[in-house]
């Protein structure tokens, strides 16, 4: 048991690290497209949000595969990055439906409140979800049961 508390405790930590840069590439690429004067964006945050996220999402394949669960087993290529891009825009979705609700709903077009809900709401919501599709369907662990865990 403590054995995959440990195990468990090392994920949540690479994976966190891997996205944290992931999210400072998102969250900068949005600001720059979308916040900064001349912006070429900056009446199109949602596009902006999508296309910062897509280039986000390439830096966490390659931490993730790469680093946080570099020991499971490697499917097919095309299975294991169609599965992870179909996660990913499942989170992406949270993103750019929070900013949306955010501008066209509540009427906030201001840096700090896009900044909150598609980069702390959106992201926050999205980053469970991805743990979790991460680790069940795109980087599965297929050790089977271990002896110790078969009850007769």
């Amino acid at each position: 048991m403590v054995k995959r508390l440990t195990r468990l405790r090392n994920e949540l930590l690479k994976f966190g690290s891997v996205g944290a840069i992931a999210y400072v590439v998102g969250v900068g690429g949005f600001n720059l497209l979308v916040h900064i004067d001349g912006a070429p964006l900056a009446n199109k945050p949602i596009t902006a949000s999508l296309i910062s996220g897509f280039l986000s999402i390439l830096v966490a394949y390659a931490g993730n595969r790469y680093w946080t669960w570099r020991d499971r087993p490697k499917h097919t290529f095309r299975r294991e990055v169609v599965i992870f891009f179909a996660v990913n825009l499942v989170g992406l979705a949270f993103s750019a439906i929070s900013l949306g609700i955010s501008r066209y709903l509540l009427g906030l077009d201001s840096a700090l409140s896009d900044n909150i809900s598609a980069n702390i709401i959106g992201v926050g919501l999205g980053t469970l979800f991805r743990f979790f599709g991460y680790r069940t369907w795109v980087f599965p662990n297929e050790d089977g049961p271990r002896h110790s865990e078969v009850h007769p």
